[in-house]
């Protein structure tokens, strides 16, 4: 294979050792950063691709593919996530040696993700003697969106900075409704293939495919799947501010208690909302007349609020909730329990109580909730929550959609309570904002996000920001916001169709070896006739 042409009394090129390009693709890997919220630099993430495609090409084994790969998604995570340090030293209390280990150990585990997908990748090639432009256009980016799916779910999945994520705002971004994000992810490792392939001579058809591509993406993005339902409401979203390592203090509890009341109570609306734990204490726990002095100012001026608070069935069952308290008086009040829980924050994996040990994180070990909880209803809108990790989860989201609880219709927007107090100002802040940007263009619903120290914003149906508070300010953002109903693509099909695309890649990449061996074989019994 060669991708380009050299004279014929050139010396021959040295080959680069497994070790080399595993230090090219590491930093590939880690330039990706850039290609995500705060910076957006897409186009990066395509190129990045494509040098770990070319490096891949070029290794001697699938063996070596796989450590290419490895090295590849080491730097992906690695870079990408360097705040979870922040979380774990400065606010878990672990030793800044133990925190960094940590980090590196994620990223080790990631990155046997990329290397899995790029060694069976590798061994499909040769065992299916696949020429160039079926192994960078069939083979290779299917295997790496079917492996970042893979990614999303075991082990409880962790898709954070799925490639899919860098595209919220390119032209990739119109097929969000139809494919979701690992489809994008998909897209985007099928343009680094053709692009890896204007080096070659199918530099034509390989340009064609790259235009095609980002055309079809740009065109779709006219495309309207959703349909505004009933009248807009008025929101009021709180961002407090508390810090992190004053959060679980027992002056600073009380002093948040005030804060949210009074915040509250500022000002009516139709909806109020609060972020994640905004009360750190289960509701027996609270003074007698908090709940009801907030519940009546509610009555009298016709709000609902959704609050963030710790839940307890028993003293074993502890739920990480929101309670919503409608407008009219009521026996008993909203409640949606998080589903998709955190592991080390939320949740003991098991064999790992001495690692939660390490750190000094209350309510380290909760209950998950139900996967299918019904949306709160206010005026003419229905509003489904999700708390902080569990809008990472595109699918789970997608499947409440489309599978309401019997007797109710599906949510017409989508609400986030986050407390990212715990990473500081780093970027977690903004790559989450991206995430939740993506779960709007995959379902076509407008998401509130209500956080302790941001980004505290209201985001459109087509991934807009409409409004956003400054982040690390205590404020609170009020805005309109038009539901939407309707069903996308993604909300009706979630990952089959992707997943269904990327196992006809591979089929087609087998048929077009299986073709070629049978013209080759004919070939060979009907040589053809010499003068």
């Amino acid at each position: 294979m060669r991708f380009r042409r050299t004279r014929p009394d050139a010396p021959p090129k040295p080959q680069r050792s497994t070790r080399g390009r595993m230090a090219i693709t590491a930093l590939a890997g880690g330039a990706c950063v850039f290609a995500f919220a705060p910076f957006g630099w897409w186009p990066l993430q395509i190129l990045s691709l494509a040098v770990l495609f070319y490096q891949v090409l070029r290794s001697a084994s699938p063996r070596d593919a796989a450590l290419i790969g490895w090295a590849y998604g080491f730097g992906w995570t690695a870079a990408g996530t360097h705040w979870i340090y922040v979380s774990l030293h400065q606010y878990g209390g672990m030793a800044a040696p133990l925190a960094a280990a940590a980090v590196a150990l994620l990223a080790v585990g990631m990155g046997s993700y990329v290397a899995a997908a790029m060694g069976i990748a590798a061994r499909l090639r040769l065992r299916w003697a696949l020429p160039l432009p079926a192994a960078t256009l069939l083979v290779m980016p299917a295997m790496w969106a079917i492996f970042e799916w893979v990614r999303g779910w075991l082990f409880t999945g962790f898709p954070w900075l799925s490639a899919g994520y860098a595209h919220n705002h390119s032209p990739l971004a119109g097929f969000a409704p139809i494919l979701g994000v690992y489809g994008l992810g998909w897209l985007a490792a099928l343009s680094a293939g053709a692009l890896l392939l204007l080096a070659h001579r199918s530099r034509w058809r390989a340009s064609a495919l790259f235009i095609a591509i980002m055309g079809a993406g740009a065109g779709l993005t006219l495309a309207q799947w959703t349909y505004p339902q009933g009248q807009p409401i008025s929101v009021r979203l709180l961002q407090g501010n508390i810090p992190q390592d004053e959060k679980f203090n027992g002056a600073r509890v009380q002093d948040a208690l005030k804060y949210y009341q009074d915040a509250i109570m500022a000002a009516p609306a139709d909806l109020i909302a609060t972020p994640e734990t905004a009360v750190v204490m289960l509701p027996q726990q609270l003074p007698p007349d908090y709940l009801p002095g907030i519940a009546q100012f509610l009555h009298q001026t016709r709000s609902n609020l959704v609050l963030g608070l710790p839940l307890a069935d028993s003293q074993t069952a502890y739920f990480n909730s929101v309670i919503g308290i409608p407008s009219v008086p009521v026996t008993s009040y909203y409640r949606y329990d998080k589903h998709h829980l955190v592991p080390f924050g939320e949740f003991i994996p098991l064999g790992f109580r001495w690692f939660v040990n390490l750190m000094a994180i209350p309510l380290g070990d909760m209950t998950s909730g139900r996967e299918l909880q019904i949306a709160f209803p206010i005026r003419d809108q229905r509003v489904l929550p999700n708390i902080c990790y569990e809008d990472l989860f595109g699918e789970e989201i997608a499947a409440q959609l489309n599978s309401p609880l019997a007797g109710q219709k599906p949510a017409t927007m989508l609400l986030n309570t986050s407390n990212l107090a715990w990473f500081g100002d780093t970027i977690a802040i903004p790559q989450h904002l991206q995430i939740s940007q993506m779960r709007t263009l995959e379902t076509g619903r407008p998401m509130l996000r209500a956080t302790n120290t941001g980004a505290t914003a209201v985001i459109d149906g087509h991934g807009a920001i409409l409004a956003q508070l400054p982040q690390g300010s205590r404020a609170t953002l009020a805005a309109n916001v038009q539901g939407m109903a309707g069903s996308t693509p993604y909300i009706l099909w979630g990952n089959k169709l992707f997943l269904l695309l990327a196992a006809l890649a591979l089929g087609g990449a087998w048929l077009w070896t299986r073709r070629t061996r049978q013209f080759a074989a004919a070939a060979a019994k009907n040589p053809p006739n010499r003068p």
